[in-house]
């Protein structure tokens, strides 16, 4: 990493529960929040913001979720990013085979229309030669409603942050996934979950 994490002991005693809740969820603190955490209003303003994100009443389910998180991972190149929401992907039902196909998703089989549309949209949002132009918005209105593509770009654009902020300051990946053909992932845990 770019810059070290502090010693647990050294952060505010309000950010602590989030650590514990980590190490209880995924076997360990995670660095991507020790990072955050050395300016913690801002930590606390990324885990609320995420939280809404990620809710379990959201109108878009957990693997969708899932997918568009571990491709805007591999577009930004950050491999701490992809192996924890790789994990995610993993326990929210998807096949280890999908998981593999997602950078080549256009190529693969396993991607119904309703996914393909939402990989579209997430690539145009982090891709810098593309945009959302009105025929992949007419698409993408096909599957979902005008919340639902509220949802999704909140997700999108959260994701880009998130996995930029750990691709420049060199967050590894903490080995809570391994997805074969996948650069940068650790070794399966088997049933990690999280965001990165």
């Amino acid at each position: 990493m770019r810059i070290e994490p502090r010693p647990l002991a050294r952060y505010p005693w309000y950010l602590r529960p989030f650590f514990w809740n980590q190490r209880r969820k995924y076997g360990a603190v995670l660095d991507s929040a020790l990072l955050w955490a050395r300016a913690p209003r801002l930590f606390l303003g990324v885990a609320l913001l995420y939280g809404m994100i990620d809710r379990k009443s959201s109108p878009i389910e957990g693997p969708l979720r899932s997918l568009l998180t571990v491709r805007v991972s591999q577009i930004n190149h950050c491999s701490f990013c992809v192996d924890i929401n790789s994990a995610t992907l993993i326990k929210r039902g998807a096949s280890l085979e999908k998981a593999a196909a997602l950078q080549n998703w256009r190529d693969s089989a396993l991607f119904d229309e309703r996914e393909r549309a939402a990989l579209d949209y997430a690539e145009a949002m982090t891709l810098s030669d593309r945009e959302v132009d009105e025929d992949l918005m007419g698409r993408l209105r096909r599957h979902f409603g005008d919340d639902a593509i509220i949802e999704l770009t909140g997700l999108i654009a959260f994701q880009n942050m998130s996995s930029k902020f750990n691709n420049a300051l060199d967050v590894p990946p903490q080995g809570f996934c391994t997805i074969p053909g996948s650069p940068g992932s650790g070794p399966n845990t088997g049933d990690a979950a999280g965001k990165g």
